[in-house]
C-alpha cells in the first residue's frame, strides 16, 4: 500500500471507469461545508543539516548503525511548555513523545525520521515500483533525501516518521497539519485537521490487513495525543481501491472526491467524535 497526496498512477481509463463504479458514496453535505481556518502558523527554528547518510548494511537491508532493539534510543525528558506536554512551538504536539499503540500485529510506534540513519532504507522503499507508482521519488538517494529534508527543515507542520512494528522499521509515514497545508484549499478544513499519508515498505505487509490496523492506530495516537484535533484526514488517489478500502476499514469515512494538482482524490475523514463506533 502506498498513499501520497500529490501523485497519481498511470492506470488506464478502462481501470479507472471500473473503479469508479466500485467507489462509495460520498458523504452527503453536512457538518464538511464548514469553511474555518485558522492563523496560528508558528515559524520554527529550521533544524540542524543531518549528516551524511551511513553505509549500507547487505545483511540486514537496513543502515549500518541502525540500533538494537529500535526505537530504545528515544529521547526522554523533552522541554515542554505547558501542561498538556506540548512542545515549545510544536504544530504536531510532540510525535517523538507519543507512546506506542497495541496492534493485532505488535506494538506500533512512530519514530521521527533521521536522515542519517533512514536515508537508504527510505529510497529503497521509495524505488518499489509499487511505491514509486504513487510517490514519484524513484531514483537517486538524493530524491529522497530532498523530499524529506523539505519537512524537517520547515515549520515543522509535517513530520516524516518511520513506523516501527515490534521494533522493525517497516513503513513510512508523514503527519500534517492539514489545515496550514494546500489540502486546505480544496476542502472545507478545520482548525488542526491532521493529516497522514503512509507507505508500507515490504511486499510481505501488503494484503493482509497490515495497513488498516497501522492506519486505525496512528488515527487513534493522533487524537489521542492531539485534544484540539477532532478529525484525521487522508487523500488517497481514487483509482486506488485497495488504499481507499484500507481506510474505510481502519474507521475513516468516505467524504468527497477532490480535485488536487496531480489526481482526483478520495477525501477520506476518521471523526473523533465517531472513533469508537467506525
Amino acid at each position: 500500500m502506498s498513499i501520497h497526496p500529490d501523485h497519481r498512477s498511470d492506470a488506464d481509463a478502462g481501470t479507472a471507469a471500473a473503479a469508479a463504479a466500485d467507489r462509495p458514496q460520498a458523504d452527503p453535505t453536512g457538518d464538511d461545508t464548514l469553511d474555518l481556518r485558522v492563523d496560528d502558523l508558528v515559524a520554527l527554528l529550521a533544524g540542524e543539516r543531518p549528516t551524511p547518510p551511513a553505509a549500507h548494511d547487505p545483511a540486514s537491508g537496513l543502515p549500518s548503525g541502525f540500533p538494537t532493539g529500535f526505537p530504545s534510543d528515544l529521547p526522554s525528558g523533552l522541554p515542554t511548555d505547558s501542561a498538556d506536554g506540548r512542545l515549545d512551538g510544536d504544530l504536531l504536539d510532540s510525535v517523538a513523545s507519543w507512546a506506542p499503540a497495541d496492534t493485532r500485529f505488535g506494538a506500533f510506534r512512530l519514530v521521527p525520521v533521521r536522515l542519517a540513519r533512514d536515508l537508504l532504507l527510505l529510497a529503497r522503499w521509495m524505488n518499489d515500483p509499487a511505491v514509486a507508482a504513487f510517490w514519484e521519488l524513484a531514483g537517486p538517494d538524493a530524491v529522497t533525501a530532498d523530499h524529506v529534508r523539505a519537512q524537517l527543515e520547515g515549520d515543522g507542520r509535517s513530520v516524516p516518521c518511520l513506523g516501527v512494528l515490534d521494533s522493525t522499521p517497516m513503513s513510512y509515514f508523514e503527519l500534517y497539519r492539514a489545515d496550514l497545508d494546500p489540502l486546505s484549499r480544496a476542502y472545507p478544513a478545520r482548525p488542526h485537521d491532521t493529516g497522514v499519508h503512509l507507505l508500507l515498505g515490504g511486499v510481505a505487509d501488503r494484503g493482509r490487513g497490515v495497513g488498516t490496523a497501522l492506519l486505525r492506530a496512528v488515527a487513534d495516537l493522533v487524537l489521542d495525543h492531539r485534544p484540539r484535533c477532532t478529525r484525521v484526514v487522508a487523500e488517497p488517489d481514487i483509482r486506488n481501491t485497495p488504499s481507499v478500502s484500507a481506510f474505510l476499514s481502519a474507521g475513516f469515512r468516505y467524504a468527497a472526491e477532490i480535485d488536487l494538482p496531480d489526481k482526483r482524490a478520495a477525501l477520506m475523514i476518521r471523526d473523533r467524535a465517531l472513533r469508537h463506533v467506525l
